[in-house]
C-alpha cells in the first residue's frame, strides 16, 4: 500500500465578495517533488474573469491521469516482452455529461495513443490489442473509476533501432 499527496491551495482576493459568486477560481497544486501546478475550474463551468483558461482544469487534469497512466503500464508491459518503444503520444479526449444518475460527470474518455516501435522485436496488431487491454485492466486509475475508456490510436513499427 502507499499513500499520495496533493496540497491544494486557494485564496480569496481581499477586493471580492465571494457570496456573490464573483470570485477567482484560480489555485495551486501542489505535489511531493516541488512541482506546482496552476489551476482552475473550466471556462466551460465558470465564465471568464472568474476561471483562468491558461490553467489546468480538474477535468482535464483526470482525462490526462488516466491517459498517464495507461501510457506508463503499457511502457512497462512491452519493456517486459521485449518490444522497443521510441515514442509514445496521446491526444486523449473525455467527455463531460450527464450520468445515469443525472449527475455531470466525466462518462467517457477516448485515448487515442500513437505508439512508434522499433528494434528487433516488430509487434503484431494482435500484440498491441493485447498490450493496450493489459495495460487498461492494470491501470491503478483506470481501476479507480467508472469512467468508460475506450483506446483508438495508431502504432508504427520503424524497423530496428540506430
Amino acid at each position: 500500500m502507499s499513500e499520495h499527496q496533493a496540497r491544494i491551495r486557494w485564496t480569496r482576493q481581499s477586493a471580492e465578495k465571494f457570496t456573490d459568486g464573483r470570485y477567482s477560481r484560480a489555485h495551486l497544486w501542489e505535489f511531493d517533488g516541488g512541482v506546482a501546478v496552476p489551476a482552475s475550474s473550466a471556462v466551460s463551468s465558470v465564465p471568464l474573469p472568474w476561471s483562468k483558461a491558461e490553467n489546468v482544469d480538474p477535468e482535464e487534469a483526470f482525462v490526462a491521469a488516466l491517459s498517464s497512466c495507461h501510457m506508463l503500464t503499457l511502457l512497462y508491459l512491452a519493456a517486459k516482452e521485449r518490444f522497443v518503444v521510441d515514442s509514445y503520444e496521446d491526444l486523449a479526449r473525455g467527455t463531460l455529461s450527464r450520468n445515469e444518475q443525472g449527475r455531470m460527470a466525466i462518462t467517457a474518455v477516448e485515448l487515442a495513443p500513437r505508439i512508434v516501435f522499433s528494434g528487433s522485436k516488430s509487434p503484431t496488431a494482435a500484440d498491441i490489442e493485447r498490450l493496450h487491454h493489459a495495460a487498461h485492466e492494470q491501470c491503478f486509475i483506470a481501476s479507480s473509476v467508472l469512467t468508460t475508456i475506450s483506446i483508438a490510436g495508431e502504432w508504427t513499427y520503424t524497423g530496428h533501432a540506430a
